[in-house]
């Protein structure tokens, strides 16, 4: 078993808030490190001023690449000037560029197969902005570094409570024009195949939300639901995707209906994690579907308002960890199953015997 101990990578995120302290509480406990090798790309000097600040007992060791990376330990690979300096719940750009050199040297890794699944420590969004990165998250960072020009879906969830955006990070005033049948379907597609390869259901059963309150009232409080999100449901149906809708979100979620379906299809990010926050906050996982690459986050951001106080919960980071190997582990055995299709079986019918032939030309046999 120890030569499958999955490699999880697991980016530092922003030095100035609490991720640090959720990696080294999670990796407090031994058993963790039994279930796979940890490799943080940040900082060792970093990780001692908050193991020190917080009074942590965490043990690592300094490493210069995952291919060095002790199994029985929780390994740092240094990405950081020695310079780097820590101001708890300040928003840096020395803090910003620091978590990007991080995150820049688990996607490099990743690609020469050190590492098998990336974890994200948060980030701050405003300091990390560079000439280097210009995204608005991770979700469409990894979309194109590692997508191999798949499109991103964003999976918030906790167990079997999973939410998914039609848009990820956009302000309100282009939600609505951004939003087109392609794209509804688009997504609807990404995460009916999500649902079956990532999290081993067979036939998932989508819920997906409406645009506009009340579902648009028939066009009274808006046509989108009509002309976009109606035929793109209508179309994955007929192919064969279980999904319904559209439903308002104040009643779909207010009324428990979210509990019989294995995934809900929001149509902005406020109005799916908004929602979810308020249910799942403590132990919910930020998912990125759709790419070849498997990538978890704690559903929480930088927490800025507690950082370095010592009293934040490694709950969600921890989940983030359980997730990303589960979904690793879901996918290899999808691959194994389809690695070696049943062979067409043909029936010749000038054969008494009955026999079931395997080898006969498609031409001259019929199934």
């Amino acid at each position: 078993m120890e030569s499958n101990k999955i490699r999880v990578g697991i980016t530092q995120g922003d030095i100035n808030g609490v991720g640090y302290e959720v990696i080294l509480k999670t990796f407090a406990d031994p058993a963790m490190l039994e279930l796979c090798t940890p490799i943080v790309y940040g900082s060792p000097k970093v990780a001692t001023y908050h193991r020190k600040a917080l009074n942590l007992m965490t043990n690592f060791v300094s490493i210069n690449s995952a291919s060095e990376a002790s199994r029985d330990k929780l390994n740092i690979v240094n990405c950081n000037s020695e310079d780097v300096k820590v101001e708890f719940s300040k928003s840096d750009k020395e803090a910003g560029m620091a978590a990007y050199q991080a995150l820049e040297k688990a996607v490099d890794e990743y690609k020469c197969g050190l590492i098998d699944v990336i974890v994200t420590a948060p980030i701050n969004k405003h300091a990390i902005q560079s000439d280097d990165f210009s995204f608005p998250g991770h979700t469409e960072y990894f979309e194109k570094e590692l997508g191999n020009g798949d499109k991103a879906l964003m999976i918030l969830m906790q167990r079997d409570f999973r939410v998914a955006l039609v848009t990820n990070h956009l302000p309100v005033s282009k939600i609505a024009s951004s939003i087109t049948k392609e794209l509804v379907l688009a997504k609807i597609n990404i995460f009916n195949r999500s649902l079956k390869q990532d999290f081993d259901i067979d036939a998932p059963r989508i819920a997906v939300l409406s645009l506009n309150p009340h579902a648009g009232d028939a066009g009274v409080l808006g046509s989108e639901e009509e002309e976009i999100i109606i035929p793109a449901i209508q179309e994955a149906s007929a192919k064969g995707v279980l999904c319904y809708g559209p439903y308002p979100v104040d009643g779909f979620m207010g009324s428990g209906n979210y509990e019989h379906f294995d995934g809900i299809l929001a149509m902005y990010h406020d109005q799916g994690l908004g929602p979810f926050k308020a249910l799942a906050m403590d132990e919910g996982v930020n998912y990125t579907a759709g790419l070849p690459v498997v990538r978890t986050s704690p559903a929480h951001g930088t927490a800025y308002d507690i950082a370095g106080q010592g009293v934040a919960s490694e709950d969600s980071f921890r989940q983030a960890i359980y997730d990303a190997i589960d979904i690793f582990r879901n996918r290899r055995h999808e691959k194994a199953i389809h690695a070696h299709p049943l062979r067409k079986q043909y029936f010749d019918r000038n054969d008494d015997s009955d026999k079931l032939k395997l080898d006969a030309p498609e031409e001259e046999m019929e199934i």
